[in-house]
């Protein structure tokens, strides 16, 4: 019954923390074509950290947790080539996030040089991502 509900809350935080990886991005492609210092630009930010502080972070915080205590409640999965898998697409997904949080940062102090299209590009990582750690660990294909 405990490895239920920290499965659910589990499932409940990568949704909130992939929200926020999906969304800022988007977020990110809007903000790069704005000019600086706009109120546009300056809602912007404010958009911004709000997504990283209120959903990104605690999303991460509460997967790991939850994650690493379900894992400890099915240890024998470490076994499995699987869940190898989807733990270094975590890993991946995790360096994802941080490359995110600077770039949040660079917006922050009116420095980005990057255009809209880069952050259209990269905001299609994290489905890439996502589709194969679900493959792994629904499938469990090896």
């Amino acid at each position: 019954m405990l490895y239920d509900w920290i499965i659910a809350l589990h499932v409940i935080s990568i949704i909130a923390w992939m929200v926020g990886l999906f969304y800022l991005p988007r977020l990110f492609a809007y903000h790069a074509g704005l000019e600086i210092g706009s109120q546009a630009s300056e809602l912007l930010k404010r958009m911004e950290t709000r997504t990283y502080w209120i959903v990104m972070v605690p999303g991460l915080v509460v997967s790991y947790l939850t994650g690493f205590y379900g894992l400890y409640l099915q240890y024998y999965w470490l076994q499995d080539a699987w869940m190898h898998t989807k733990l270094l697409l975590v890993v991946f997904m995790t360096i994802y996030h941080f490359f995110v949080a600077g770039w949040r940062n660079k917006f922050r102090e009116d420095s980005n040089r990057r255009m809209p299209k880069f952050y259209r590009a990269v905001s299609e990582v994290p489905t890439i991502l996502m589709i194969v750690i679900v493959i792994m660990v629904v499938v469990k294909p090896f």
